[in-house]
């Protein structure tokens, strides 16, 4: 028991000294902000290309040789290929902490519609073989700019902290598996495991200069069901000799909604959306089965079990009730990948925002509600190491443009969205400048 005790004073201790705030890095660092002016011609060139040169999801080729290129010339030990297209650079500094800081690749398939000067005209084959736009519409282009100029200036500063340094360029976020092909690809094995894990992503919903985070949990679970709804088809004429899915389908979508509004606790975020339903041929023809494809969100694994859970026994109740025979039940398919929610470990989340507090002003670092989006930086804090993560949002709509929106209730472009044009300057140095300071304060001990 006493040794017990000892264990639990020790990791206690040890919690303390990592997440303790020390004092304010930008007054030990006081040559960033003129680095940043002095660089950013460049780190806005490298924006540009990779903002005009976007890659799909497993096939960030290009892209993720572009940032080896540029940690490598940073003085990084640089792996290509972990997990596919994934990145891993370690610059070694002596005894101290192990930090991770991450960047995604990939783009979406959007067909750009900013008018910018350097906007994408690529345009490639989907899976499925169809022709698509493809666009950095989430800001991932940000993002790499902004990790590629934090690797520069720790590298430069290597002075001033102690420790190891792990930068990692993840593809496929945007599918949800990258952060997991790079773990199975011994992430936390092959190179030095970190004590802690840091990202940010760009904001459509804050102007630029300015912070949010979310303390606990952040995102949500995001998990894919594809439903084959199955019957007996036949003549529209003659119903009373079939057994219509397409019926059937449509009291399973209006039933499934009671899991929120009758299952779940009040309070308690939950969303399942049914996004597609096909079925039939022709408006006289009954068919033999009808499709459903669903997006689930939750927050806690109970939550998500549960939800899960009756999603499966309301839609084998609905077949029961329509008299579906035992040999025609519904097919149910939960997707094998799903995304995990991020926990935003509250002791580092706190710490980070007495740092930003500090460098930004406090009226520039907000709290905000927790989103039903789905973000797979979750799963490096869900390895058996449970190792403390967090990822802030630093804005990036035109401050100008942000508040005469606010004015005038006018809706700007969401991340995603084809018209999704950041304010990059602001925001790039906002992030270089946010990740610089909490990896030297992290690894300042």
């Amino acid at each position: 028991m006493m040794a017990r005790m000892k264990h639990v004073l020790f990791i206690g201790s040890l919690l303390a000294l990592i997440f303790s705030p020390t004092t304010t890095a930008s007054a030990a660092v006081p040559e960033i902000q003129p680095w940043l002016t002095q660089t950013f011609p460049r780190l806005q060139a490298l924006y540009q290309n990779l903002h005009a040169h976007p890659e799909l999801s497993f096939h960030e080729e290009k892209t993720s040789a572009q940032i080896a290129a540029a940690w490598r010339a940073a003085g990084y030990e640089v792996t290509p290929n972990v997990g596919g297209f994934g990145v891993v650079a370690v610059l070694r500094n002596g005894a101290g902490p192990t930090v991770l800081l991450r960047t995604e690749t990939d783009a979406l398939p959007v067909t750009e519609q900013t008018g910018l000067p350097f906007a994408s005209t690529v345009t490639t084959k989907d899976e499925a073989g169809n022709s698509v736009g493809v666009m950095h519409a989430c800001g991932h282009d940000i993002h790499m700019t902004a990790l590629v100029g934090t690797a520069e200036l720790l590298a430069q500063f290597t002075n001033r902290w102690h420790g190891t340094l792990v930068l990692i360029a993840q593809p496929a976020e945007e599918r949800g598996g990258g952060s997991k092909a790079m773990l199975a690809d011994g992430l936390f094995t092959r190179f030095p495991k970190p004590e802690v894990c840091l990202a940010f992503h760009d904001s459509a919903d804050a102007p630029a200069g300015q912070i949010t985070y979310t303390s606990g949990y952040s995102s949500a679970n995001a998990d894919s069901v594809d439903i084959t709804v199955r019957g007996i088809g036949g003549h529209g004429a003659h119903p009373q000799k079939t057994k219509d899915p397409v019926l059937l389908a449509a009291q399973i979508v209006v039933a499934l909604q009671t899991i929120v509004s009758r299952e779940t606790r009040p309070g308690e975020a939950v969303v399942v959306t049914v996004g597609t339903i096909h079925g039939g041929t022709k408006n006289n023809i009954i068919p033999d089965e009808v499709k459903l494809q669903l997006t689930v969100r939750t927050f806690g694994d109970e939550s998500r079990t549960q939800t899960l859970n009756a999603i499966k026994r309301i839609v084998n109740g609905c077949a029961v009730t329509a008299g579906v025979p035992a040999d025609l039940m519904p097919v149910i398919k939960f997707g094998a990948d799903y995304t995990p929610s991020l926990y935003n470990d509250p002791a580092l989340t706190e710490r980070l925002v007495s740092l930003f507090g500090a460098e930004f002003g406090a009226t520039n670092v907000v709290a905000k509600e927790a989103g039903t989006g789905a973000e797979d930086f979750s799963r490096y804090g869900r390895t058996a190491d449970k190792i403390p993560i967090c990822m802030f949002n630093v804005g990036a709509v035109n401050p100008a443009v942000y508040a005469a929106a606010k004015k005038d209730g006018t809706a700007l472009p969401s991340l995603h969205s084809s018209k999704w044009a950041p304010d990059a300057e602001p925001a790039i140095k906002t992030g270089i400048t946010a990740l610089t300071l909490a990896a030297l304060d992290l690894l300042a001990h």
